[in-house]
């Protein structure tokens, strides 16, 4: 469990590290406030917290179980943010994701994260780059964190965009069945859709003026990270659809394979059944004369009787079933009428 605490004067960081202790000390008005940021804490930890910045319980439940979906929940002091990161892994190729908690309120920004969520120092040098929003107070540092989110996503966009483009190639390429990688991609994209849409509502709202109390001036730079994720959400939708008739696609071939091999097992049985209506009679007719019945041995006591009766048995027959599959056009190629 990490902890990382910083306090903010007007603008300015005072120190580069405090304690927990400290950080409580500090001053809380105007534009001073502290960041706190910790990684997975335990409970006792955001007990504490919850009793020394009077958060709700409810809220620190939130925080500590994670896996909440994202939003924003206003409370009497203060509000819960809750965003989904994702990064994309190089080794796997695979996205990651995390959960990044923002409890924000006057004088105070709790930031806590779970699993994959990004690195806190980006935003930290971000937002102090701006001494300007700063003094502004804690809500800087969500835009700081979000602005930084939403960045860490168009990487991963295009990474599963170059994977929607490789497997729509495969599928006319390869002729193998992609079902299973279509799925993949089409799971990892429905994740980020949820973690992205969600988000809109918000900033939206701040844009209509839903939250007086945030200065104008960085309100411009929420509207700027809601023109990102729109950006990004059109970009999700797009290859969601092009994904959609890839595994359609997909699927049509794979019934055209389909049907080539019936025809092809349709076409062997076929010419089974000819070869086993052949040997039929041909077997019943040498069978006959294989038996030593008296009439026999007293008949076929010659080579043209046994011409005559022995082989004109077994011509007859293949000359009658020749003339009944070439009726019935069981000799004619397949697709030929």
């Amino acid at each position: 469990m990490d902890v990382d605490c910083a306090v903010y004067v007007r603008g300015v960081r005072q120190q580069d590290a405090v304690s927990l202790a400290e950080a409580r000390a500090a001053p809380l008005y105007g534009g001073s406030f502290v960041w706190i940021d910790v990684y997975e804490p335990s409970s006792e930890l955001m007990n504490e917290l919850r009793e020394e910045f009077h958060l709700h319980e409810l809220a620190v439940e939130d925080v500590v179980r994670a896996h909440q979906r994202p939003k924003v929940e206003g409370y009497d002091s203060f509000h819960l943010v809750v965003f989904k990161t994702a990064r994309l892994d190089a080794e796997t190729n695979r996205v990651s994701f995390g959960e990044l908690d923002i409890l924000v309120g006057p004088g105070f920004v709790i930031t806590v994260r779970h699993g994959g969520a990004h690195d806190p120092g980006r935003a930290r040098a971000r937002v102090e780059a701006h001494p300007e929003l700063l003094k502004t107070g804690p809500a800087s540092v969500v835009w700081a964190l979000l602005d930084v989110v939403v960045d860490d996503y168009g990487p991963v966009v295009e990474a599963i965009e170059a994977e929607v483009e490789e497997i729509e190639q495969a599928v006319f390429a390869d002729g193998r069945d992609l079902t299973e990688r279509v799925y993949l991609a089409k799971q990892q994209i429905n994740e980020v859709y949820r973690a992205i849409h969600p988000l809109l509502t918000p900033l939206e709202a701040i844009q209509r003026g839903a939250f007086p109390e945030m200065d104008p001036a960085l309100a411009r730079y929420f509207r700027d990270v809601a023109d990102h994720v729109r950006r990004v959400q059109d970009e999700v939708t797009a290859e969601r659809e092009q994904l959609v008739s890839v595994l359609e696609a997909n699927l049509s071939l794979i019934n055209v394979r389909q049907n080539v091999i019936t025809a092809q097992q349709n076409q062997i049985v076929k010419q089974l059944t000819i070869v086993a209506t052949v040997f039929l009679p041909l077997t019943f007719v040498t069978g006959f004369f294989g038996q030593n019945f008296a009439w026999l041995e007293r008949h076929i006591d010659s080579l043209a009787m046994f011409v005559l009766l022995g082989l004109g048995g077994l011509v007859v027959p293949c000359l009658l079933l020749y003339a009944w599959f070439r009726q019935g056009g069981y000799l004619k190629p397949e697709g030929e009428t």
